[in-house]
This record gives structure tokens, sequence and C-alpha cells, in this order.
């Protein structure tokens, strides 16, 4: 059930209303690990970028279709948020069959993030700090420049390194169009250790 329209105020900047709040909790839930997020809100949707010490950055993309209803007065919004309080806010109903609708709304710089959640006809209203975004590293790279590139199941990824040695303060990654196309091996107390996965 989407949330009424009448507790829609047309002048957020942000409005996004979807039937089932869980379906954005679980894709947060995958790059949940640091608990400051920047969201980047344009007219094909949310993106929301989780970034640790300038090295590592985790992006999760949310399109507008996913949503019932989708608006965005401005041609684009840029927060952080806390992600843990976020997260609790999505599953302040705990894990019921029921859907809980939830309306996302954001009216710019220095404003709240509000939610409505409802489930059941009991509706939580949640207003969570934004911040100033930090400035988030530019992970683009050209095409043209692209020497390899691999898209795998995380799960064979995740069994191959679940083989290596942990000791090992060296991982070398080999990508071939020659069998083997892709090999991890360490190099570590344990002696060296190879993973090699085929197409």
């Amino acid at each position: 059930m989407v949330l009424r329209s009448q507790t829609v105020d047309e002048d957020f900047a942000l409005n996004a209303c979807i039937e089932n709040a869980r379906n954005v909790s679980h894709i947060l839930k995958a790059i949940h690990f640091k608990d400051t997020a920047t969201i980047f809100a344009t007219e094909n949707g949310l993106k929301v970028t989780v970034e640790d010490s300038k090295c590592i950055q985790a992006n999760a993309f949310i399109q507008d279709q996913v949503f019932q209803e989708y608006s965005i007065r401005d041609e684009a919004l840029t927060f952080q948020i806390n992600l843990d309080i976020l997260q609790e806010c999505l599953s302040i109903f705990g894990s019921t069959n029921s859907a809980t609708s939830m309306r996302m709304m954001y009216n710019g710089y220095g404003t709240p993030l509000v939610l409505t959640l409802e489930e059941d006809g009991a509706v939580t209203d949640c207003s969570i700090k934004t911040m100033e975004p930090d400035d988030i590293l530019d992970f683009e790279f050209s095409a043209a420049n692209v020497v390899d590139k691999i898209i795998m199941k995380a799960e064979c990824l995740r069994e191959a390194f679940n083989e290596m040695d942990v000791t090992s303060e060296v991982l070398q990654i080999t990508m071939s169009p020659h069998p083997p196309h892709f090999r991890l091996a360490t190099f570590g107390l344990l002696g060296q250790s190879h993973v090699s996965l085929f197409a």
C-alpha cells in the first residue's frame, strides 16, 4: 500500500514513495561497511555511495522505476547521511511479513531527510539529520583505457579468496585472454597459493 497522498508536500525537492521499504533496505545492506553514505538524487533515481579512507568505494543505484512515485525539483541533489540511522528507520517495524510502505522527502541543503513509514495502518515519521557531503573520489574509468574487464558471480570470488593464504601481504591478480583467464596468487608465510578461474 502506497502512503496516502495527503501526506505529500509538493514543495519538497525530493519526493519518493515505495510500497516495500525492505527493498531499499536490502540494497543498502550490500554497501553498509561504513556509518555514513552520500546520496546523489537525479531524475534517474538515487545513487548511494559509501567510501572508506579514499581507497574503496561501493555504490548502490536505486532507479526511479523502483519507486511508485518519484519526483525531483532540481537537476541533482547531494547530501550525506548516517547509514546506520537510515537502516534503523527502514526496519523500524521489524521483520514482519507485511510490507512497509515508505515515503522519502528531502527539501534541500541543511534540511533533514524525512521518512514516513506505514504498515498495517500504523504510521511512523522519522527525521534524519543530513550533513554536508564529503568529496567523493571519481572512480570513473575511461572505456578507451580499460585493458581487461571481468564480471563474475560474487560467490565464486568469495570461494577463491577463502582458499588464499591470509598471512600474505601481497595478492597478485592476473587476467589473460588465454587460460587461465583469471588467476589469484598469494605469497606468504605458508608458501605460495594460486587459484585459477576459467570462463
